[in-house]
Formats: structure tokens, C-alpha cells, sequence
């Protein structure tokens, strides 16, 4: 005869790993801020605007909604970029949402002394002269309510005043330190 086994009680399952210690991480930085944003996908814009009567434009990447009703959305700039000017005195901006269709003119908008408004860049003068693009995803004519200082950049909040959502395709993202498409 043999002798009674034990029930089998089931056993905690191992427990996670603990989380990192406040102050185990490395200090604050522009370089730690640089490392973490490139795990963060974000969607891919152009804004542009009329500079004495001239367009230009720049690839943004902190583009953001803020506000429903009204239509309010933000993004940032460098004080210190070719387009700054333009941005800071005009009234009213173009914002377009890139689809992934669209590296090139993503790199295009994003190079520092390219000819970004060229023969190969479709556009045309929209509501109150802002440059409009071809072929986006949506874009949208924005009036600035504010230009907040933030370090080296402003952060600009412009109210929708028109636009289009009806492009087609999908969205063009960053990610990385690259312009990458949605996987399925």
C-alpha cells in the first residue's frame, strides 16, 4: 500500500518584474528626451504659410488636437527654423496630414534649404492665400489664437476654419528617426 500523497495546492505565479526605482533612470537631458520620443509613433505633417507672398512650409510631427468645440489644434516650431518667421506673422496657417504615400514630401518639407514649393509639389492658393497641398490625407486652414514660448519653440494653437478630410489612403507615421507606414 502506498502512502497518501499531499493535495496539490496551485502555486503563485511568479511575480513580475518590480519597476524601475524612482531616480534609477538617467537624468533629464535634451538627449533622454530624444531617446524616448523615438519610441513614440506620431502622425506626420506639413504646415505652411505665406511669407510676403511666398509659401513655405515644414514637416511637423507635434501635431495635436486640443479642442472640439471650438476647433482648436497645436503643434510646435523652432524659433531658430527657416519657416519661424513666416509662422509667427501670419494670421492664418495650412495644416496637412501626410498620407504613407507621401515620404518624399515629408523628407522634402523636413531638409533645412530645399526648394520645398518646386515644379514636383502640388498645391494651390487656399482661403485667406494659405498654400494648400495636393494628394494629403486632410488639411485644414487655420486661423493662430496663440504663439506660447516653450524653450527654443513656441507652441502654436490655430482654430480650424476649412478643410477637407476626404483623401485617401493611410497615415504616414514617424517613428525611430524615420517615416514608416502602418503594418496590419
Amino acid at each position: 500500500m502506498s502512502a497518501p500523497t499531499a493535495p496539490t495546492v496551485p502555486t503563485a505565479a511568479s511575480p513580475l518584474p518590480a519597476p524601475p526605482l524612482a531616480g534609477a533612470g538617467r537624468p533629464g537631458s535634451p538627449d533622454l528626451l530624444r531617446s524616448v520620443f523615438r519610441q513614440h509613433a506620431a502622425g506626420v505633417a506639413v504646415i505652411t504659410a505665406q511669407d510676403g507672398g511666398r509659401p513655405v512650409g515644414f514637416t511637423a510631427t507635434s501635431l495635436n488636437s486640443v479642442s472640439a468645440d471650438p476647433p482648436l489644434l497645436s503643434f510646435t516650431i523652432g524659433t531658430g527654423a527657416s519657416s519661424w518667421p513666416a509662422v509667427r506673422d501670419s494670421e492664418y496657417l495650412g495644416v496637412h496630414i501626410l498620407g504613407e504615400h507621401q515620404r518624399e514630401l515629408a523628407g522634402l518639407f523636413a531638409r533645412s534649404g530645399a526648394d520645398r514649393f518646386g515644379p514636383a509639389t502640388g498645391w494651390a492658393a487656399g482661403a485667406h492665400g494659405v498654400p494648400v497641398l495636393e494628394g494629403v490625407l486632410a488639411w485644414l486652414v487655420c486661423r493662430v489664437v496663440a504663439r506660447v514660448p516653450a524653450g527654443e519653440h513656441r507652441v502654436i494653437i490655430a482654430q480650424a476654419v476649412e478643410g477637407d478630410p476626404a483623401g485617401e489612403g493611410r497615415p504616414l507615421l514617424y517613428h525611430q528617426g524615420r517615416f514608416n507606414a502602418l503594418r496590419d
